[in-house]
């Protein structure tokens, strides 16, 4: 009697097979928001902007002016737990010198900042 074998599949040279991985989804990216109050000056603004996300001063200024006349304004985009970190550094920052600056994180796409 002859053994029969199957017919000879590529992903199975020498007993080792290929296995097929599913793709993971990228992580959703937040972005960090800053929000405008009529109590926190603009210097300080520029300071945590360059403080907490290494802008220099002229994109810190910018962002600033864009916050002031918006209303609120994207500083950047990170990871959900970075997001989470950097918005509450600048909170406890702010509250240290006695500013009621607002700073949150939130899903990167959405139309604007979520209300409370």
């Amino acid at each position: 009697m002859s053994e029969r074998r199957p017919p000879e599949d590529p992903s199975q040279d020498d007993d080792l097979r290929v296995a097929e991985r599913a793709r993971s989804k990228r992580p959703r990216r937040y972005q960090v928001v800053l929000h405008n109050d009529d109590y926190t000056t603009m210097e300080f603004v520029v300071e945590v902007l360059m403080r907490f996300f290494q802008k220099d001063i002229t994109q810190a200024r910018h962002i600033m002016l864009h916050v002031h006349h918006k209303g609120y304004g994207v500083v950047d985009v990170f990871p959900r737990d970075v997001a989470e970190t950097k918005a509450e550094q600048v909170m406890d920052f702010a509250k240290q010198h006695g500013h009621p600056l607002r700073c949150t994180a939130e899903p990167e796409g959405g139309d604007g900042p979520e209300e409370d």
